[in-house]
């Protein structure tokens, strides 16, 4: 009788320990679900960011060439009338073609650099280099987030199959995953430079 009794007791026990032990799994599946979420909000953001980025920098750039085709046909008028002043011309003709070269000169050096509308060619080129590197920080965090989320995911799978089978090893597995996931994405958020795991 005391043996069944025994018996009982451990059956009671290892019932109640393997409930406590799918509780604290349930609860890490919780916390991993919530790092996912986290990870995969900030892997949009910065995805957007870089997709921005992208098409500003392109803006700036087909800009940049505009600016460099104006220039050069203002530079390339102001050669040809200067080869007309040098011909035989009235005095009061040469004066007004030298004011029209003038005019163009300026025109060519204010498309080439306008510091105070930040919209001559050497301004746009540094703004769109901007653009590009800011667009290349963020296409390297969203790499590194993405990475991050697929740790998540993978020991949420692993938590979820300890559940099933009671075998606590995956558990730890998981676990061990979820660190991982939250390095990668805290280094994508810090330092996304840092590793080059992006392939761009």
């Amino acid at each position: 009788m005391s043996e069944a009794f025994e018996h009982h007791e451990k059956a009671h026990e290892a019932a109640h320990g393997g409930h406590s032990s799918n509780r604290r799994i349930g609860l890490m599946i919780a916390a991993l679900a919530a790092l996912l979420a986290i990870s995969e909000a900030a892997g949009k953001s910065a995805q957007t960011e870089a997709l921005n980025r992208n098409v500003e920098a392109s803006n700036l750039w087909a800009f940049f060439q505009a600016k460099t085709i104006r220039m050069t046909t203002m530079r390339t008028a102001a050669e040809e009338v200067k080869l007309q002043i040098a011909s035989d011309l009235s005095d009061e003709r040469k004066a007004a073609l030298q004011k029209q070269v003038d005019v163009w000169n300026q025109t060519a050096q204010r498309y080439d650099t306008e510091p105070e509308t930040q919209e001559g060619r050497k301004e746009l080129a540094a703004r769109a280099k901007q653009a590009e590197a800011i667009r290349d920080h963020s296409l390297s965090a969203y790499h590194m987030f993405e990475y991050g989320s697929a740790a998540f995911q993978l020991a949420i799978v692993l938590a979820s199959a300890t559940v099933i089978t009671g075998f606590l090893p995956l558990a730890w597995l998981s676990a061990g995953l979820g660190v991982v996931g939250t390095v990668i994405t805290m280094i994508g958020w810090l330092a996304p430079t840092a590793l080059h795991l992006g392939g761009h």
